[in-house]
């Protein structure tokens, strides 16, 4: 039986479209889901795409938050859903405090727009395991918002229990406090990062690398050895 992935559309989302290709690339079945909607279709897992969702106003993900399919996705996480939240959908987690830690304003005040080097911190969550802890890959980073900060309580729990899952290497490039591109809650099943593994699933787009497939195909075979 093919995996069912959801993809969430929120108004404003840029990137909805992008997920369900990487999605269907990596051999499982994209399923579109709606903001205000709080069935999601019976997937297997979801994915909180990039964008600017209400417009990024009050906070990026503030808003979004508070959209009827989240009510679903928080209570199904909780109880072991896998959720990727990519860019926007980091900082929608991070709202939902289904992730620790906020995101701030880039501390240089601009909008970022290049390839990043990343290492793979954590290679054992549901969204990871076709990575190697170790791995330095490169994917595409568009954000306005993405300075990942918390206090120093959170910052050392994150590294001392291994939820770091990716690290910007060589260049910093919004400010994220250690240096930290996208981290894990405990289960591992709940992923958020700023940089765009949809925007690398294919040698002609993006970074012109597949370092980004691993993502979706890391989940698939989860589900599918569940």
């Amino acid at each position: 039986m093919t995996a069912r992935i959801g993809v969430v559309t929120f108004p404003g989302s840029l990137d909805d479209r992008d997920s369900r290709r990487a999605i269907r690339l990596a051999g499982a079945e994209p399923v579109a889901l709606w903001h205000k909607d709080k069935d999601l279709k019976q997937v297997d897992a979801v994915v909180l795409c990039g964008g600017f969702s209400y417009g990024d106003y009050l906070r990026a993900g503030a808003i979004a938050r508070f959209s009827p399919v989240m009510d679903t996705i928080i209570d199904q996480a909780k109880a072991g859903l896998p959720v990727l939240g990519i860019c926007n959908g980091f900082q929608i987690l991070t709202e939902a405090h289904l992730l620790p830690g906020a995101m701030l304003g880039n501390d240089h005040l601009h909008f970022i727009c290049r390839d990043q080097k990343l290492r793979v911190e954590n290679a054992e969550t549901a969204w990871t395991t076709d990575y190697a802890a170790g791995q330095e890959i490169h994917i595409p980073l568009k954000n306005m918002d993405g300075r990942y900060v918390a206090d120093d309580y959170t910052l050392d729990k994150l590294e001392a229990e291994g939820r770091v899952a990716f690290r910007y290497v060589d260049f910093n490039p919004n400010g994220s406090l250690r240096d930290i591109a996208g981290i894990t809650n405990e289960a591992g099943n709940v992923v958020g990062l700023m940089p765009h593994p949809e925007h690398a699933v294919e040698p002609l787009i993006g970074t012109g690398r597949t370092d980004g497939l691993p993502f979706f195909t890391s989940i698939l075979k989860k589900l599918v050895n569940a």
